[in-house]
């Protein structure tokens, strides 16, 4: 299996990702194949883009990039839709490298149905299946809204339909128990005199709830996306055509024990 990996590279989570994935690989002797990272701006639009990809180039991986908003400001220009021949011209530069997935790795855009269909499309969303579609800020908000006892994060194909593609795997867990109880209390009672919405402009991401469950699903995404890739390396998941499909289990696969496991022995190794 052979992966490229695609990355708006807007953020410090951008490298994270990848970092991270590559070190578990390493650590497992496990022959993660990334052929080619791909970065949807070009060097010297931002700085944290810039950052990202001296990290792919660290790491050693061929590097490849096309701004995203150069073309949509010669589409707009000439009065033409944009994104389906972005994503052509994408396609054609990544052609060359023979890969079998591609990795949507913090890629901010949505890829056209052409490349859909040319590539199985890994994109992770920090939310179960029939959850919230949006970032992770967006998912989480409506969480809080409507009151959720559980949640997680999924591994699906990526579409034309915003979050909505056919899951590969997902890893769920409980935020409504042990230290999340009285979390959700202070919240509750928050909502008494406040509006969702005067609770999120006061508070941001600082609020204490909304915070926890960030912390706790961040914790949990690069493992749940390696444990996925994991499974494409030992052949467990196959690809063809654009669709990803398993030999002996039926998909979606639940990893939340492999990524309890993988947790559980990265914490015995930390020094206490």
């Amino acid at each position: 299996m052979r992966a490229g990996w695609l990355s708006t590279g807007r953020d410090a989570a951008a490298c994270n990702l990848l970092a991270d994935t590559v070190a578990r690989a390493q650590a497992d002797e496990l022959s993660l194949d990334i052929g080619v990272v791909f970065c949807d701006r070009e060097r010297g639009e931002n700085a944290e883009s810039d950052r990202f990809l001296d990290l792919a180039s660290r790491l050693g991986f061929a590097t490849v990039t096309l701004s995203s908003a150069q073309a949509r400001q010669a589409a707009a220009a000439a009065g033409r839709p944009w994104r389906a021949d972005y994503h052509e011209q994408v396609v054609a530069l990544l052609r060359p490298f023979g890969l079998d997935v591609l990795v949507l790795a913090g890629y901010m855009l949505i890829v056209s149905p052409a490349m859909c269909r040319r590539y199985a499309l890994l994109n992770l969303h920090p939310a179960l299946s029939g959850g919230p579609t949006g970032s992770w800020q967006e998912v989480i908000w409506q969480l809080l809204r409507d009151g959720a006892t559980r949640t997680g994060a999924m591994i699906h194909l990526a579409t034309p339909q915003l979050d909505r593609g056919p899951v590969v795997a997902f890893d769920a867990f409980d935020v409504s128990g042990g230290d999340f109880a009285p979390l959700w209390e202070q919240f509750r009672a928050k909502l008494a005199t406040s509006s969702l919405e005067q609770i999120a402009a006061a508070e941001g991401e600082q609020e204490p709830l909304f915070a926890a469950i960030r912390k706790l699903g961040e914790t949990r995404e690069i493992p749940l996306l390696y444990q996925t890739l994991k499974q494409f390396v030992l052949g467990k998941l196959r690809t063809t055509s654009g669709a990803v499909f398993s030999e002996s289990a039926r998909l979606p696969l639940n990893l939340t024990e492999d990524v309890d496991a993988e947790l559980r022995e990265r914490n015995s190794k930390i020094p206490r």
